[in-house]
C-alpha cells in the first residue's frame, strides 16, 4: 500500500488533508487495519485502486464502514475511471472511494 498526503480540491470552502492510498492485491483485511489506523487520525481518507484490485478496495471500504466503523464513517463519494493507454487500446478501470468519520 501507498499513502500519499494531498490537500482538499478547490470546490470545498475548508481545507481538509486528506491521505490516498492506493489499494492493490494485499490481504484485504490487511489494508482495512491500515486504513482503519490512518482514518483514525484523519478526517478524510482516499482508497485507489485499479485493474484486477478493484474488488479489494471496495471490500476494505465496505470493511471499514460496515462493520469497524460502523455509524462513524460512511462513503462519501466513489468516482469511477477507464484510462486508454496511448497507443496500445488497452484500457484499464480505476475507483476512487472517499471515506469520511463522523
Amino acid at each position: 500500500m501507498e499513502e500519499i498526503n494531498e490537500s482538499a480540491g478547490q470546490e470545498q470552502t475548508e481545507k481538509f488533508e486528506q491521505v490516498t492510498i492506493k489499494i492493490g492485491n494485499y490481504p484485504v483485511m490487511e489494508s482495512a487495519i491500515e486504513v482503519l489506523s490512518i482514518l483514525g487520525k484523519k478526517k478524510r481518507i482516499v482508497l485507489q485502486s485499479r485493474g484486477n484490485s478493484i474488488p479489494n478496495a471496495v471490500a476494505v471500504a465496505n470493511i471499514i464502514t460496515e462493520k469497524l466503523l460502523n455509524g462513524n464513517s460512511k462513503v462519501e463519494k466513489i468516482n469511477l475511471d477507464t484510462v486508454a493507454a496511448a497507443g496500445i487500446g488497452d484500457m484499464t478501470s480505476t475507483i476512487e472511494i472517499i471515506l469520511i468519520k463522523n
